[in-house]
């Protein structure tokens, strides 16, 4: 068995488009009111000083990883943040690997191992997902910035004979 990884994905929390666009309006409110405010006024800075925090963060967060996705040695290893645990899906067990959407709604909020309604969602930002059902007929929502080329990595490994 080779250990090296047919597909390799990082994902980051601070990446998606719709939580930056929340922060830096934030942030620019913080800054047109510090304009706005009185220079009499002692709580003025401290917007100013918000503003650059809500900056800073946003920037922090654009480096901080999610979770990785591998897929290698006939299963998928999804590795999240710092305490959660190690989750690793046997492809021996898929019966269906297909592409899908990952959710109907325009806003998503990022999940790792979600479990609901005989699902278990891994996401962090896009729309599009892999969705790989097992044999007792668990759905496994994997969403995913790379979505064509995951699904023909988890293709091949699934034909790939052991």
């Amino acid at each position: 068995m080779s250990d090296k990884a047919v597909f390799t994905e990082k994902q980051y929390l601070g990446r998606e488009w719709m939580p930056i666009t929340i922060r830096l309006v934030l942030s620019m409110f913080c800054f047109a009111a510090y304009f706005f405010t009185d220079e009499r006024e002692r709580n003025g800075d401290l917007l100013a000083v918000v503003g650059f925090a809500i900056i800073t963060i946003s920037i922090i967060l654009g480096f901080v990883v999610h979770f990785n996705t591998t897929v290698a040695n006939k299963s998928v290893t999804l590795d999240g943040l710092w305490t959660t645990r190690r989750v690793k899906i046997d492809l021996n067990s898929i019966v269906k690997a297909e592409k899908g959407t990952y959710s109907r709604y325009l806003f998503n909020n990022p999940v790792y191992n979600l479990h609901t309604k005989g699902t278990i969602r891994f996401f962090t930002a896009g729309n599009d997902a892999v969705h790989l059902t097992d044999r007792d007929g668990l759905l496994y929502i994997i969403g995913s910035q790379h979505v064509n080329e995951f699904l023909r990595a988890v293709q091949e490994e699934m034909k790939r004979k052991a």
